[in-house]
Formats: C-alpha cells, structure tokens, sequence
C-alpha cells in the first residue's frame, strides 16, 4: 500500500492533506478515529469549525445540521450538549455510528497520545470574524492547550485568523485568499501578480497559503508560477481540493508536484499516493 502521507519528487516533499480527517475515499468526515490515526501517523490532516451556541465550536462544515447530521437547523442556535447526542451521516446520507464531535472532545482525544512529530491539524474556521466573541476565542485557545504545536487555524478571514491565533500561543496560522470578492476579481482579471500581493499583505504571518488548485494551474498557463511567487516570500502553499483520483486529477497533480506545491489537499490520499506510484 502507499504511503498516504506525502509524496517525494525531483528532491521535494509534498504532503497529501487528509481532507475532512480522510484518509480515502469512502471514508465518513471527520471521525475521531481518522483523525486521531493521521496525528498518529504524522499526516497532515484537516478539520472544519463552526461556532455553536455554547461559544464553543462544531467539529462540521456547513452553517446547518441537515446533510452532515442527524440534526436538524442551524449549529449556531444548538447547544453543545445536543450536539454530541448527534450522530455523523455517511456520503450517501445514512447515518452512522460516530458521533458530532467538539473542538474540546477532538482535542481530549488528540491528548491521550502524542500526536507525531510531523502531524499537523488544520482547523478550518468556516466562518468570519464576526462570528466570533470574546468567550469563543477563549474557549477556543483553553479548548487546543499544549497541542497547538500540532495546529494551525485556517480561514478566508485573516482577521478571525489572527484573533484566534493570537490567543493561542504556538499555534499556526493559515489564509485562504480564494473566497469572496478576490477571487472573483482574479477569475475576471487574470492578474495574479496582484492576487499574490494581495494576500501577501493581508496575511505576512501566514504559515500556509491556501489556493484553490485549478487557480494554481491556470496561473501556471498563464506564465506565472504562484507558488515560486508566495514562496519567495518565505510561505508554503497547499492546493486545494482534489476530490476523486482520476486520469485527468493524476496529470494535474503531477503538474502541481513539478512546480514544487507543499501540501495537496485531497479526499482520496491513500487512492492518490497510489495512483502516483504506480
């Protein structure tokens, strides 16, 4: 089987992202048992957050209970406790036996076994920084403790990034300049140069840049290595999302791999480590 960490090519490493905490494609989102393995493992592993009515954070995606849960309207409005009577929904919607899980039940397991020394958790805040309140942000940092060498907080806000970042000593910081009003500014102009700029100067600290892979590669056509570019300013990038393992997905990632990409976000990365082995 391959290795579903990273790949290693032409001298550099790239490490295959567990999207959601999977580690395939038939994988459930984020079970605590996948993620605890991939921290085990010494992956890089993702996590999304949406805040709760508790001032605490949901270990899910979407802004509502309906697809990812048994649960039913917005997480906003549900109480932790309810919440973790919850159980998860497969892909095809059936539910299955893992419960929803909060930042603070993740964390607890994540400290019953020091994570590996690579392992890095990414924690994808969904929201913005309206979002959060001073007693979020606390619990948030009380919620991670001694484990925030493993984690970096992600978001298409830089300010919700540094919020929570800033409470929480050693933790990482990441932003994704995909989302909203820049991309579609990108999408339209094609100025990458500026697009590259942009995100330098909203997030200096930023550990991981997060882009959008196709944006990646459209650059790359274009004659303009964006990676290299946010690189040379001293920041690593991940390309997201590779979602199914394909004929096509296989040729762009080894496109992404030669122009040296750190981190590939995908679904399936057992399947893709495969695939790129073969």
């Amino acid at each position: 089987m391959a290795d579903p960490l990273y790949v290693e090519r032409d001298g550099h490493r790239t490490w295959l992202k567990w999207h959601r905490g999977r580690r395939k494609a038939s994988d459930p989102v984020f079970t605590g048992k996948r993620i605890v393995e991939a921290m085990r493992l010494g992956a890089s592993v993702e996590v999304d957050l949406v805040v709760h009515a508790d001032h605490g954070m949901a270990v899910l995606h979407d802004l509502t209970l309906e697809r990812e849960t048994t649960g039913t309207g917005a997480i906003a409005e549900a109480r932790a406790a309810d919440l973790r009577q919850l159980h998860l929904r497969n892909e095809a919607g059936a539910p299955i036996a893992d419960n929803v899980l909060l930042l603070e039940d993740l964390c607890a397991l994540l400290a019953r076994q020091q994570p590996h020394a690579d392992a890095l958790l990414q924690l994808d805040f969904k929201q913005d920084a309206a979002a959060l309140d001073p007693q979020t942000i606390a619990n948030f940092a009380a919620s991670i403790g001694g484990l925030a060498p493993h984690m970096i907080v992600s978001c298409g806000d830089a300010l919700a990034v540094e919020q929570l970042a800033t409470a929480t000593p050693g933790l990482r910081r990441g932003y994704d300049p995909c989302y909203g009003a820049s991309l579609e500014r990108l999408q339209a102009s094609g100025d990458f140069a500026r697009f590259t700029a942009d995100a330098l100067a909203i997030a200096p600290e930023a550990d991981l840049i997060y882009l959008h892979y196709e944006i990646v590669l459209e650059a790359d056509r274009s004659g303009f290595d964006i990676i290299a570019a946010f690189q040379a300013a001293g920041h690593r990038v991940d390309a997201w999302t590779i979602r199914a393992v394909t004929p096509i997905t296989v040729s762009q990632v080894n496109r992404l791999l030669a122009l040296k990409v750190d981190q590939i976000t995908t679904d399936d990365p057992e399947g893709l480590a495969m695939a790129l082995t073969a």
